[in-house]
Order: structure tokens, then C-alpha cells, then sequence
């Protein structure tokens, strides 16, 4: 008999699921990318005024740093309850909460109006993206995941992935055409609320699509077992959290490591962009903008191509590829942005997003495969946000501050490089996952049994 990791959903059903999560995560990264965005290009004047630019930039992207700091929280919270209530109830309060949150930045005053509290009120809403966010990336690509054939997990788990540069591309998008169509100082007044506004009509569309899935067949099986048990007076299964630290503590330092090199280079590329372009190298922001809109079209499209090919010869070495990748082409990225071309703005970043993608496509199905159903959800969320911490958050903020003390692009450069380095090693530790059942997959069954059975009559006189 087929487990249900591995019996292929009805087509029509499995691009429903899949929908589902594209659409609620590009709702979800459009927000959260929205706010990085404004935060480069906007915030600094108007929540952190009467400081230097690049200060003002730089105490910008701390509030935007606060967010990645709510995300383990979310991590634990929402793989908490996931696992134990399931992917789809998660997912649309996952949604309402990033798009509640966004829409209020919308309608927040800023700091002529309301003094430091603008500011203040700012970082709570940031928070609260921050766990929404925390708790959104697990349950998505474990939705698809789980329902997915096991043969092309790599490929059908990639498209919740491409929500990042579809929201990327959908918020930059919007900025870029209200810059092109508003005066600079009709932009700063008011334009810029428009996209955060907008988030309200995203959430609606995504919840209305992520309501008509159905729970993964996987959980449903896990969970029922779990009644199994209870009712026939087994020891209950422990809390996920204590689980994943029990029985995947290693997989869970080798998803923390994997995601080293792919969520500070994405932010350097996309974020950071934004403040070299427009203040080292004198770009426009429109120029900016374009580039990092083109290229993240460009992200869009591979990523389901570089999960298809970890289908074919594995998850570790198209991981491997991106983050090596990133390393070699980190000197070529700024050589190329300053030579001022857009032509050379827009190769540099399309380029690293390229390789960006080669770890972020496989990501989802990797991290997926490497823990038990009933800790899943804990796992992938806490091995993924945990991360973020020390990776996404101060990325921004670190390669301002190197800006700002060296005139350089240099030590940026060799901060990518040894984040690739990292995710290198983690990898290169890291066992292949491409043929496992995520039915199957029972870490610490062996000990567990080997605990729960009678010890032999000469030990037990021990």
C-alpha cells in the first residue's frame, strides 16, 4: 500500500494546494519586503528625522531588523500549534496577522505628527510582520510538501519558495511605479502609504484561496495514529518543540547553517541594493528600483527550475551551487554596480539572485524531508527563522555600517563570502534527502523502541 507521502494527489487538487501557498506567501513577502523597501527609501526621513542620511538609513533598517527578531517566536509558536492542530488553521492566522499589521503601517502617522511614539508604534507593527512571517514559511511548504508526489517534492515544494520573489517583485513593482508617476515630495507625503494599503485587498484574495484546501493527507495519517495511542493508553508523544531538540538537534544546526549564505546574500542583493545604488554609486532610485523589479522576475522563473533539477540529482549539490556561487560572484556584483550602467546594475543583481535561487529552490523540500511528521512543522520553522537572526536581520544594518566605516564594498563583499563559507560546511554535512517517504521518517524510533523493551533477566538482577 502507497503511504500518502508518496501516492500523487489528483493534478487539479495538488495546483489548488499549491496556489494556495504561492498566493498567501507572495501576500506575506510582499509585505514584509514592502517594509525593507520603504524602509531604504522612505522611513528614514519621515519616522527618524533631524539625523545624517546614512544614519537615519541605518536606524531605518533596525526597526526592519526588529521584525527577523519575532520570527523564531513565530517559529515555535505557530510549529507548535501546527503540529499539533494542523498546516491550513496555522496558515490563514499566519495571514491575517502579517496583513493586519501591514495595513496599519499604512495608516500610521508619522513622526511630525505624533513625535516618538511614530517610531515606537512602528517597531510594535514590525513585530508583529516578524511572527506572522515566522510561523507563515513552515506550514506552506509543508502543505505542498505533504500533499506533493514524492518523486517531484523538489519541484511542486519550490513554488511556495517563489512567493518571496513574487512578493519582491509585486511590492517593488508598486513602489516603482508610484516613484515614476508621483513628484518626490508627493511620494514622501503620502504615496507611500498606497502599497501598504493595498495588503488589505492581497489578504482578502489569499484567504479566499487558502480556505479550499484541504489538510495534508500526511498530518491527517500522523494524527490519527496520535489518537491511536491515546486511546489505547501509550505514552503520550511529547511536545514538538522537546522533540525536534531531542531527535533532530542536528538537523536543525544544518538548516541554521544552510541558511546562512542564502538569507544574507538575498538581503544584501535586494535591500542593501537600494542603499548603494541611490548613496555610494549616485543612482537614481528608479534605476535602483528597476533593476532589483527585472531581476526578481528573472528569480521567479528559476526557481522552479532549479527544484526540478533537485529532483533529478539531488537537494545538497543545487545547494551547493548557489552557495558557492554567491561567494564567487560577490567582487563582480559592486565592481559592476559601480560602473554605474544599468545594464551592469541590472547583470549583477539578476546574477546573484540566479544563484540565490539554487538554494532556495531546494530549500523547502530539503528542510521538509529532514524531520518526522510530528515534529515537522517545529523543525522546518525553528531551523529556518532561527537563522534569520543572525542572517537576514542584520544583514542590511551590517553592510551599511561597513559602508559607512570603510567607503568600501570590499568588507561586504568578504562578509557574503564567509556566510558562504558556513552554509558550505552545513551542506557538506548534511545528508541527501531527495528519496526519503516523509510517511517514513521517524527519527528516534530505534532508541525509543529500544527504551520501551523489557531488559534481559541477568540485567534487570544487575
Amino acid at each position: 500500500m502507497s503511504s500518502p507521502a508518496t501516492t500523487p494527489p489528483a493534478p487539479n487538487n495538488l495546483r489548488r494546494i499549491v496556489a494556495a501557498s504561492l498566493v498567501g506567501t507572495t501576500v506575506e513577502w510582499y509585505d514584509f519586503f514592502l517594509y525593507g523597501s520603504a524602509a531604504a527609501l522612505v522611513f528614514n526621513k519621515l519616522f527618524f528625522p533631524g539625523s545624517d542620511p546614512l544614519v537615519g538609513t541605518l536606524l531605518s533598517f533596525l526597526t526592519y531588523a526588529v521584525g527577523f527578531a519575532a520570527r523564531p517566536l513565530g517559529a515555535l509558536v505557530f510549529g507548535h500549534y501546527g503540529d499539533r492542530l494542523g498546516r491550513k488553521k496555522l496558515l490563514v492566522l499566519s495571514l491575517l496577522m502579517m496583513g493586519g499589521a501591514t495595513f496599519a503601517i499604512g495608516l500610521l502617522p508619522t513622526h511630525a505628527a505624533i513625535g516618538s511614539a511614530a517610531p515606537v508604534l512602528l517597531t510594535v507593527l514590525r513585530l508583529v510582520q516578524g511572527f506572522a512571517l515566522g510561523g507563515e514559511w513552515g506550514g506552506a511548504v509543508l502543505l505542498v510538501s505533504e500533499h506533493g508526489d514524492a518523486k517531484r517534492r523538489g519541484f511542486w515544494a519550490s513554488w511556495p519558495q517563489t512567493g518571496a520573489p513574487a512578493g519582491q517583485l509585486l511590492a517593488t513593482g508598486v513602489l516603482s511605479a508610484l516613484t515614476a508617476l508621483m513628484s518626490e515630495s508627493s511620494f514622501e507625503t503620502w504615496g507611500w502609504r498606497i502599497p501598504f494599503l493595498l495588503s488589505g485587498v492581497l489578504v482578502i484574495l489569499g484567504l479566499w484561496i487558502r480556505l479550499s484546501v484541504d489538510e495534508s493527507p500526511v498530518f491527517k495519517a500522523a494524527l490519527a495514529q496520535a489518537e491511536q495511542r491515546k486511546a489505547s493508553a501509550e505514552p503520550a508523544d511529547k511536545m514538538p518543540l522537546v522533540a525536534v531538540l531531542r531527535d533532530h538537534w542536528r538537523d536543525v544546526l544544518i538548516a541554521m547553517g544552510a541558511r546562512m549564505a542564502e538569507n544574507i546574500s538575498y538581503y544584501v542583493i535586494t535591500a542593501f541594493i537600494l542603499v548603494y545604488a541611490t548613496t555610494a554609486v549616485e543612482l537614481s532610485k528608479q534605476t535602483a528600483l528597476n533593476a532589483v523589479l527585472i531581476a526578481s522576475a528573472v528569480h521567479f522563473a528559476v526557481i522552479p527550475l532549479w527544484g526540478a533539477l533537485s529532483d533529478r540529482i539531488g537537494r545538497r549539490p543545487v545547494y551547493l551551487i548557489g552557495a558557492i556561487g554567491v561567494a564567487v560572484w560577490m567582487f563582480p556584483f559592486f565592481a559592476l554596480i559601480d560602473s554605474r550602467s544599468f545594464v551592469s546594475l541590472l547583470l549583477a543583481v539578476t546574477v546573484g539572485l540566479v544563484f540565490h535561487g539554487a538554494m532556495y529552490a531546494p530549500q523547502a523540500a530539503f528542510f521538509a524531508e529532514m524531520f518526522a511528521t510530528r515534529m515537522r512543522y517545529s523543525g522546518a520553522s525553528i531551523g529556518a527563522q532561527f537563522s534569520s537572526v543572525a542572517a537576514g536581520a542584520p544583514a542590511p544594518l551590517i553592510a551599511t555600517a561597513l559602508l559607512a566605516d570603510f567607503d568600501s564594498s570590499t568588507p561586504i563583499s568578504l562578509y557574503v563570502i564567509a556566510a558562504s563559507l558556513l552554509t558550505v560546511l552545513a551542506i557538506v554535512c548534511a545528508k541527501e534527502t531527495r528519496n526519503r517517504d516523509l510517511a517514513d521518517i521517524e527519527p528516534g524510533a530505534e532508541r525509543q523502541a529500544a527504551e520501551a523493551a523489557p531488559l534481559p533477566a541477568d540485567a534487570r538482577s544487575v
